[in-house]
């Protein structure tokens, strides 16, 4: 069982940048890929980016294309998620998460779920 801890949310204008971070522990972390999600209050459990196990390719929504990056770094087991030009309707709860197979992109498909971190962003 891997446990993940995101960090790195808060409060910020539009146009602004912020970046997030996922702590792994518990499994394997270059063994597995990994996906963000957020969520809205009221919405559903969007995706939002998901990273290989390697790095080499990554997978955006297309609300988040162009302006966010995943990016992992598997020697200190955290993957990040860089946020910049934020809108205010990136305002969620965002979760990093591990994936059951890679492409899935769906909540029910994740395995494993930090708490989440909250990301404001005000216009």
């Amino acid at each position: 069982q891997v446990q993940l801890v995101e960090s790195g949310g808060g409060l910020v204008q539009a146009g602004g940048s912020l970046r997030l971070s996922c702590a792994a522990s518990g499994r394997t972390f270059s063994g597995y890929a990994m996906d963000w999600f957020r969520q809205a209050p009221g919405k559903e459990r969007e995706f939002v980016a998901a990273i290989s196990w390697s790095g080499a390719n990554t997978y955006y929504a297309d609300s988040v294309k162009g302006r966010f990056t995943i990016s992992r770094d598997n020697a200190k087991n955290t993957v990040y998620l860089q946020m910049n030009s934020l809108k205010p309707e990136d305002t969620a709860v965002y979760y990093c998460g591990v994936p059951r197979a890679w492409g899935t992109r769906t909540p029910s498909g994740v395995g494993s779920w930090g708490q989440g971190t909250q990301v404001t962003v005000s216009s």
